[in-house]
């Protein structure tokens, strides 16, 4: 009895850690898919600088068609995970959907209520899209780091870079140049930021990748 009993603690105390595990890198990942609406929600708001180019189709879709603009971030991220299904279903799973579900509405529901600075057409603006930007970069590195999986737009250009043989900086700057070709031509809020979105945002977001990454696992070991 007492063995039996040891090892049956044993295996709860193992199981109470690895569901304390989950619940701290779902909490990472939650909390960074809200950073992230929130961001991209900043940014929307001082659109007129230039977007991201997946936010410059979403806007253009949306002033065109209707609904919301994260409505039709839902639409391209389910139609994104469409095609990898298809192409390489192994950088599919919960996170991708949970992350084209929720990114986009969490970006509505920012902009639906009216608290974001509205746009200046002044020197506050840079101030604002620089927040935004800096936000988006801190959500993403969060909610990567909680290792839930890659969203429909990382799982895309990852599944694309496997087929062609592509490195992973080319898939995404070959698939990215085409968005913003489309995005353009539909109308898209194109201007300078969108050149140079992506050079400030990748350190902001490898930074906070590799800090909450640290912060995750000495959370879990302290458990």
């Amino acid at each position: 009895m007492p063995l039996r009993k040891r090892k049956a603690e044993k295996l709860e105390t193992s199981l109470q850690k690895k569901r304390h595990g989950h619940f701290i890198k779902y909490g990472f990942y939650f909390a960074g898919l809200v950073c992230f609406g929130l961001g991209a929600a900043i940014t929307v708001k001082v659109k007129y600088l230039g977007l991201h180019p997946w936010d410059v189709l979403n806007v253009a879709l949306y002033e065109i068609f209707g609904l919301s603009i994260g409505t039709w971030s839902v639409a391209v991220g389910l139609v994104l995970i469409g095609i990898s299904l298809v192409v390489s279903r192994k950088y599919v799973n919960i996170g991708t959907f949970l992350n084209a579900l929720l990114i986009g509405p969490i970006m509505d529901f920012f902009l639906w209520t009216d608290l974001l600075p509205n746009a200046t057409h002044d020197w506050p603006d840079f101030l604002i899209m620089l927040s935004g930007i800096v936000i988006i970069g801190i959500g993403g590195g969060l909610y990567v780091s909680g290792g839930i999986g890659a969203g429909p737009r990382d799982g895309f250009m990852l599944s694309i870079s496997e087929r062609m043989r592509w490195s992973v900086s080319k898939a995404r700057i070959v698939v990215e140049s085409l968005v913003l070709i489309i995005g353009l031509l539909l109308g898209g809020p194109v201007s300078w930021v969108t050149f140079i979105f992506t050079f400030i945002l990748s350190p902001i977001f490898q930074f906070s990748l590799k800090f909450f990454t640290k912060l995750r696992d000495r959370m879990i070991q302290v458990a």
